[in-house]
């Protein structure tokens, strides 16, 4: 596939992979000095693991094989793009920091969180077209072969796959405290549109290879996409399906959303 020079750039990747682990880790420690409630140990696993998958996209011996073989680079966008945004997501970052930080830093977060720019930003409709338009843009199109030419820009292909994952993943199945939450009608059919466009794009990448990629490299590459994109999808319509569920049997059916964020600035009751 794409030869890249240069191995300087992945030692300088580990310092931010270490400081999520820190930081998270902190703050569960100050959490548990401050706080009556401790903070769900299962939490703290899937904020480790959601790190740990993105890393592993970025250092070692797979990030290496990405750079070279369209196979491992597909399992590492898989990584960094699905499987670790959804177990950040299940961590609830947020709702540690609002528990966890001073009263006027927390109440500035809880005002950013209900600004209306966050709002668009972390709309269902505007987190699909950017993750369905940047995988067809570098999947889909001749930019492809630019677009990785560079372990520079690889990289950046990832931690942009890896910001516009999450984004997603926090707008169909988030559990941090919302205060514009789009209804669980609007997620399923934004999830299913996308799935549908995921779906596609990897029968493309299987059946028409880049020019210079092997026909087995892509057709290996279409299945990782394929296979192991629905098996995390099905982890998330589970999600969506359970927390439709419990909105509906709590609150009658309404067809509307999950819980919202209070109009109050006072950071809102952590969830359990």
């Amino acid at each position: 596939m794409h030869e890249h020079g240069g191995g300087g750039l992945s030692h300088e990747l580990v310092l931010p992979f270490a400081l999520a682990l820190v930081l998270y880790v902190a703050a569960v420690v100050s959490n548990r000095k401050h706080r009556r409630r401790p903070w769900p140990a299962h939490r703290t696993v899937a904020w480790v693991g959601g790190v740990v998958a993105a890393a592993a996209a970025f250092l070692g011996p797979l990030a290496g094989a990405a750079r070279h073989e369209l196979p491992a680079h597909m399992t590492a966008h898989l990584l960094v793009g699905i499987v670790a945004p959804l177990l950040l997501v299940l961590a609830a970052p947020v709702t540690l920091a609002l528990r966890t930080l001073p009263v006027v830093p927390a109440r500035r977060l809880a005002r950013l969180l209900r600004s209306a720019p966050v709002a668009i930003v972390a709309h269902p409709v505007t987190t699909a077209v950017a993750s369905v338009g940047s995988l067809w843009l570098v999947y889909g199109t001749p930019a492809f072969g630019e677009l990785l030419h560079a372990p520079l820009i690889h990289e950046l292909v990832l931690v942009h796959f890896l910001i516009v994952g999450y984004l997603f993943t926090a707008a169909i199945v988030g559990i941090d405290p919302s205060h514009r939450r789009t209804s669980f009608r609007l997620r399923a059919i934004v999830l299913a549109a996308v799935l549908a466009a995921h779906a596609i794009l990897a029968k493309l990448v299987y059946s028409v290879p880049h020019p210079g990629v092997p026909v087995a490299e892509a057709e290996a590459a279409g299945l990782i996409m394929y296979y192991g994109g629905d098996l995390v999808a099905l982890a998330i319509i589970a999600i969506l399906c359970a927390q439709w569920f419990r909105a509906t049997r709590s609150l009658g059916w309404t067809g509307g959303g999950a819980k919202q964020m209070p109009p109050s600035p006072v950071p809102p009751r952590p969830l359990s």
